[in-house]
C-alpha cells in the first residue's frame, strides 16, 4: 500500500516503521514550519511483542520519506490532545486523497466526528503501542531516536460496517506486519471507556508523585497495591461518567469485571499483571506526553461536571494534579 503518515509522532512513526519493514511505501506529511522536518532518519529501539508475549528487544533504522503526492491508499492520523479538527483542515488544504485511519484519543460522538470527516471515507482504530521520540531539544539533529514498544494486536472498527472501499486492503496491511485485529462492537464507546480508565490511572499516578517524571510515576503506581486500589475506586466513578454519555456498560461487563471486585483484590490482580507483563510495564513507563495525559483527564472531568455526575475522588485528584503542574 501507499501510506501517508500525518506528522512524525510516536504512534505514526512506530507503525510507519513496521509498515515499511513489511514492504509498503510510507511517507510522512510535515508542515513547512515543523521543526521535525530536518529529521531524515530515526534510530529505532523497539520492544516488539508481535512474536513474544514478553517482547523481543530489537534495534533498527527508519528512513523518513516526506510526502511526494496527493493520492494515497491510506492516510494514517494519530494526533495528541484531540486536535483532529485542525489536522483535518490541513488535510483538506493540502488536498490529500485516500482512506483515513483515525487512531487517537477522541472524546466525540459519531455525529460530530462525521461532520469533521465530511468528504472523506474513514475508519476508526486505536494503537496498542507507545513510546518516546527523542529529538534533541531545540537543536534537532537530522537523526533522532524512537524508543517504543508494540503489541501483537490493533483495535479497528469492523471494516464491513464503515463506508470505506479498501477495507480488505487495510486488514491485509496489518496482517502483513503480523498484527492481529481486534474489533469492538462500537469503537467510539471503546475509546471513551479506554480514556475513562486511563484518566483514573493518570490522576492517581500524577497526584502521588511528580507527573513530569512520568516513568517514575508509572513505576511507583504499578508497584503499589494502595495506589492501584485508588485507581479501582476512581475507575468506578469515571465509568459513571461514561454511562452518562448514553453508553450501556452492561454490554461491556465481560471487560470491566475486574473493576467491580473489592478494590484491594482488584489491585492485587493489577499489580501481578504489571509484574508479569513486560510490554505493559514498558508502555506505561514510556507514555510521557504530559499535555496529552491532561487532555484525557480533562475530557472525562468536563463531561462529568457537565452531566452533574458524582465523582468526588476523581475530581479531587484532577485538582491535585493540576495544582502540581
Amino acid at each position: 500500500m501507499n501510506i501517508l503518515i500525518i506528522g512524525l509522532g510516536v504512534i505514526g512513526s512506530t507503525y510507519g516503521f513496521l509498515f515499511k519493514q513489511a514492504g509498503h511505501h510510507v511517507e510522512h506529511y510535515l508542515r513547512n514550519e515543523s521543526h521535525k522536518k530536518v529529521i531524515k532518519q530515526l534510530s529505532v529501539s523497539l520492544l516488539d511483542g508481535r512474536k513474544s508475549a514478553e517482547g523481543i528487544q530489537t534495534e533498527g533504522q527508519y528512513d523518513i520519506t516526506l510526502c511526494s503526492k496527493k493520492r494515497y491508499d491510506l492516510i494514517f492520523v494519530s494526533v495528541a490532545q484531540g486536535k483532529i479538527s485542525s489536522v483535518m483542515q490541513e488535510i483538506r488544504e493540502e488536498q490529500f486523497e485516500g482512506t483515513l485511519l483515525i487512531c487517537c484519543n477522541l472524546w466525540l460522538d459519531r455525529a460530530t466526528l462525521d461532520r469533521m470527516m465530511q468528504g472523506y471515507h474513514y475508519i476508526l482504530g486505536f494503537p496498542v503501542a507507545g513510546g518516546h521520540l527523542e529529538c534533541g531539544g531545540d537543536s534537532i539533529p537530522s537523526q533522532a531516536k524512537l524508543d517504543a514498544c508494540v503489541f501483537d494486536h490493533f483495535m479497528l472498527e469492523n471494516v464491513s460496517s464503515v463506508g470505506i472501499t479498501n477495507g480488505t486492503d487495510v486488514c491485509q496491511l496489518f496482517a502483513s506486519c503480523h498484527i492481529q485485529l481486534e474489533q469492538p462492537h462500537d469503537m467510539i464507546e471503546w475509546i471513551a471507556l479506554h480514556m475513562a480508565i486511563n484518566a483514573a490511572v493518570i490522576t492517581v499516578a500524577g497526584a502521588a508523585t511528580d507527573i513530569n517524571d512520568s516513568a517514575q510515576a508509572a513505576r511507583r503506581l504499578m508497584n503499589s497495591t494502595t495506589l492501584l486500589a485508588e485507581v479501582i475506586k476512581i475507575v468506578r466513578e469515571t465509568l459513571k461518567i461514561v454511562a452518562s454519555r448514553g453508553i450501556n456498560l452492561k454490554l461491556l461487563r465481560d471487560k470491566l469485571w475486574l473493576f467491580y471486585l473489592p478494590a484491594r483484590l482488584s489491585a492485587y490482580f493489577m499489580k501481578r499483571m504489571f509484574a508479569r507483563n513486560n510490554l505493559t510495564r514498558r508502555i506505561m513507563e514510556l507514555h510521557g506526553n504530559i499535555e496529552d495525559l491532561l487532555y484525557i483527564c480533562e475530557c472525562v472531568y468536563n463531561e462529568g461536571k457537565s452531566n452533574h455526575i458524582s465523582a468526588p475522588i476523581f475530581y479531587r485528584k484532577v485538582a491535585l494534579l493540576k495544582a502540581k503542574l
